[in-house]
């Protein structure tokens, strides 16, 4: 997928595709409803499909001292519009003069002007320029004036329930990994850099790989049954969320127990996704009962796994299948 990051003098070749526009944070299966359009569409036209994201995404943008619940920061996210089969992606800048663009300024100067969009693809709830007023109605008679389509997609919903990045945090937050996942069409996960911890864990008989948290990443604390992917290989494991209470509050962490693994990672990128809350943080007595509860997490965290590859229902959806590698 080629990644173009600017909107101004897009050169010939990049300019007229048909455009799916969002932000897109964690690319649930609503997101991924307009995606396919975009894709549909594009095939129709015999055009390339894309995809229009903006960074910083504009919550962070307007309000930069609170801490927003990225699902996907923006290398993630490439990777997920990359693995739906994209052919482009523009990341648009999001700053001052952007936006500062009234609606109409937006799709004349953006849209039109600056990428040469033949046709747009946008959820039933997209809004854009200077006070996000405006709306795809209005996107659509504007799109009329200056020369490109527009397709609406309804809300797409499951059991009742709307597919939004509102409601994926919400579950996170509580802990609600499997309910996540159903949102997103994959298992929600996390990548980072593994960091030196305090060697609690290795002193209990279980080393642990750790990672700090991205800000704004309100996972329910807990044990989690985890699989952690390192070089194209995935491996099984026994994971906590959270600020150690047993040893005194520090700032929240992912750890991960491999199982079944020797080694160290130190300094190496790892992906974890989170499949399984098990239960609940609690701080113990003592080190010895500690390690012996771990023991049991580690138990139960393989016999959850074990099912899972057995019959990984995230392998129903087309992100799901194509993220999907075999454990080792």
């Amino acid at each position: 997928m080629e990644v173009v990051r600017f909107w101004r003098d897009v050169p010939a070749p990049q300019r007229g595709a048909v455009l799916a526009i969002g932000n897109f944070d964690g690319v649930h299966r609503g997101h991924q409803a307009v995606l396919s359009q975009a894709q549909v569409a594009a095939r129709a036209q015999g055009r390339r499909a894309g995809a229009v994201l903006f960074e910083p995404h504009p919550r962070e943008f307007f309000d930069p001292g609170q801490p927003f619940f990225r699902l996907t920061p923006l290398p993630m996210k490439l990777e997920l519009l990359a693995a739906l089969g994209l052919d482009q992606a523009f990341v648009i800048p999001f700053e001052p003069e952007l936006a500062g663009l009234s609606a109409e300024a937006f799709a004349r100067e953006v849209i039109a002007g600056g990428l040469g969009a033949a046709h747009l693809v946008v959820g039933h709830d997209f809004t854009y320029g200077k006070g996000r007023t405006g709306t795809p109605a209005e996107l659509t008679a504007l799109g009329g004036a200056l020369g490109f389509g527009v397709d609406v997609v309804a809300p797409v919903a499951e059991g009742g329930v709307t597919f939004s990045s509102s409601t994926v945090r919400e579950q996170l937050r509580r802990g609600e990994v499997a309910e996540a996942a159903e949102q997103l069409g994959y298992w929600w996960r996390v990548k980072g850099r593994v960091e030196r911890g305090a060697g609690r864990g290795k002193g209990l008989g279980f080393p642990t790989l750790n990672l700090a948290l991205e800000r704004g990443q309100e996972l329910a604390h807990g044990i989690y049954a985890m699989r952690v992917e390192h070089r194209g290989r995935r491996y099984h494991a026994a994971g906590y969320v959270g600020a150690s209470p047993t040893f005194g509050q520090g700032r929240p962490m992912l750890e991960a127990y491999l199982l079944d693994f020797a080694g160290e990672l130190y300094g190496e990128e790892v992906e974890v996704e989170l499949i399984a809350r098990l239960r609940a943080d609690q701080t113990f007595a003592s080190a010895d009962e500690l390690a012996a509860q771990i023991s049991k997490d580690c138990d139960h965290a393989r016999a959850v796994l074990a099912s899972i590859e057995r019959d990984d229902p995230m392998r129903r959806f087309p992100l799901g299948r194509a993220l999907a590698r075999e454990a080792v």
